[in-house]
């Protein structure tokens, strides 16, 4: 990390914000052989990115709101970004139970017909009309048939880190625990300013990129002291987590009386994921937690449909996030746009530019970035092409199959259970060899916290992805969160504690 008394640093970008969006762009422009510094002031994916419905989909639902260009963009990229991390990211099969009296099956059949073939479809499997056995299925005994199709499903934060990963790799410097305070243009850069425990130090930038999330318009109102160039709408969405309702891999899609939609999904193989809501929110996204009201509407909408009846007392855990969406001036926040504006502000040719993103969403990342790109190549004409497309990310190099990886993990590490080998897996890919390659027994890798959680990954997660709190590793690098007992916590929080300690009288000395 830069010390105060560094000299100053000139980058080509820095990016403010380590959601997808954020390193999505300092990936792509590192690789296009620009520098890069990319600022977090929490740890990556702590925000929206990890509070998402974890799906890589078209977006059935914004062909009603006339989305066209939005889904065939995010229809392409779900077969990109299944070939990127096969490791992060699987097809899904979706059931939609049909209600006759919110949507005619025209309507859905038309609708299912476009999601087929609007987007260019390879690997996924097309649609198809399905009919319910009152005995074996899961669904009310009065919903009788429905539609199927496929989408995908991704471990949302560890797509965030596998591209930070992947841009740090390439030279990228990504900071956390790191706020950008204040930048000013001075001639033809910017002064950024960035605090974090140390201090406050300073780095110039050619080009500044606000890719802050829900605070992409109070930075540049509060800490650029400028005018945003177009409003946002915050929409907060959240999502309960139950023991599982119904067996096997499919997700559901439920329709509601109010023309929304909530997702049934299968979570961490013995939870159910429903979600999400769409409500306006107004408070401090860094606050944001379920109401009352969303807990009420998420079991009405899964008790409407599903024979398994649920009560407040059987949700295990809740998840809310905000959605910083442009401002459409709709009134309805299901209908405000999902797709991405971005914007460039410079006042005159010679002024350092800022490129400020508003709205995105996970499955179209990779584009967004592409575009915010293609703003910036006047900037920097000698920039490279575009790359991502199809370049795989961490953990995907030499992965032949994640079923084949489980089965080399359990014969090469003795005594360690399938879980903790499929975990494993599907959240490194490859890279876990990065930490398990001098082990061949389960005793070798260090104090156990319990679930499969050992210090030589806990050891691995600090040095190389960030990781610095329990929640960091539990939430967003492991989803061990919903095992993990607090004394458990405890001890990871002292094992981590004691490593900070460590590391620092290193640097000490």
């Amino acid at each position: 990390m830069m010390q105060m008394n560094e000299p100053q640093t000139c980058y080509d970008i820095v990016v403010i914000g380590g959601g997808i969006n954020g390193v999505g762009i300092a990936n792509d422009a590192v690789g296009r052989g620009l520098s890069v510094l990319l600022c977090e002031k929490d740890d990556l994916a702590s925000h929206t990115s990890s509070a998402s419905s974890k799906l890589i989909h078209g977006g059935l639902r914004y062909l009603e709101h006339k989305e066209f260009r939005l889904v065939r963009e995010a229809l392409a990229e779900r077969e990109v970004l299944l070939a990127k991390a096969p490791h992060i990211i699987r097809p899904m099969r979706f059931i939609m139970p049909h209600q006759p009296h919110l949507r005619p099956a025209w309507l859905i059949r038309t609708g299912l017909f476009f999601y087929d073939h609007l987007g260019k479809r390879e690997k996924l499997a097309g649609s198809n009309l399905v009919q319910f056995k009152p005995e074996t299925s899961p669904l009310n005994k009065d919903i009788t048939r429905g539609f199927e199709y496929s989408d995908c499903a991704v471990d949302d934060s560890r797509l965030v880190i596998l591209n930070a990963i992947q841009a740090r790799e390439k030279g990228a410097n990504i900071v956390t625990q790191t706020r950008c305070i204040a930048a000013q243009r001075e001639n033809a850069v910017w002064a950024v300013q960035l605090e974090n425990e140390q201090g406050v130090y300073q780095v110039q930038a050619k080009v500044l990129v606000n890719a802050a999330g829900p605070w992409v318009a109070q930075f540049i109102q509060q800490d650029l002291k400028l005018k945003s160039p177009y409003g946002i709408r915050l929409v907060q969405g959240s999502h309960i987590i139950v023991p599982k309702i119904y067996e096997g891999d499919k997700a559901y899609i439920m329709q509601n009386d109010d023309q929304r939609i909530v997702f049934a999904i299968p979570y961490l193989n013995q939870y159910t994921m429903i979600g999400t809501t769409d409500r306006e929110y107004h408070g401090d996204p860094n606050q944001v937690e379920i109401t009352q009201p969303e807990i009420d509407y998420l079991l009405k909408v899964s008790n409407d449909h599903f024979k398994t009846q649920l009560v407040i007392n059987d949700i295990v855990s809740t998840f809310s996030g905000v959605r910083p969406l442009c401002d459409d001036e709709s009134d309805n926040p299901a209908a405000i746009t999902r797709d991405y504006t971005l914007a460039v502000s410079q006042q005159h040719s010679a002024e350092a530019p800022l490129l400020s993103v508003f709205g995105g969403k996970l499955t179209t990342y990779r584009k967004l970035a592409e575009s915010a790109l293609e703003q910036l190549k006047k900037f920097f004409t000698t920039m490279g092409q575009p790359w991502t497309a199809h370049a795989l990310l961490p953990g995907a190099e030499n992965l032949v199959s994640v079923e084949d990886l489980i089965s080399e993990i359990q014969t090469k590490i003795k005594g360690i259970d399938l879980p903790t080998a499929s975990r494993w897996a599907h959240a490194y890919g490859t890279y876990v060899w990065k930490f398990l390659n001098y082990s061949s027994s389960v005793h070798e890798l260090g104090q156990s916290f319990g679930h499969g959680l050992y210090a030589q990954e806990v050891d691995y997660l600090v040095d190389q992805e960030w990781a610095i709190t329990s929640q960091d590793i539990l939430c967003r690098r492991s989803k061990l969160y919903l095992e993990f007992k607090q004394d458990q916590v405890d001890l990871l929080d002292a094992y981590l504690l004691e490593l900070h300690e460590r590391r620092l009288q290193k640097d000490v000395a």
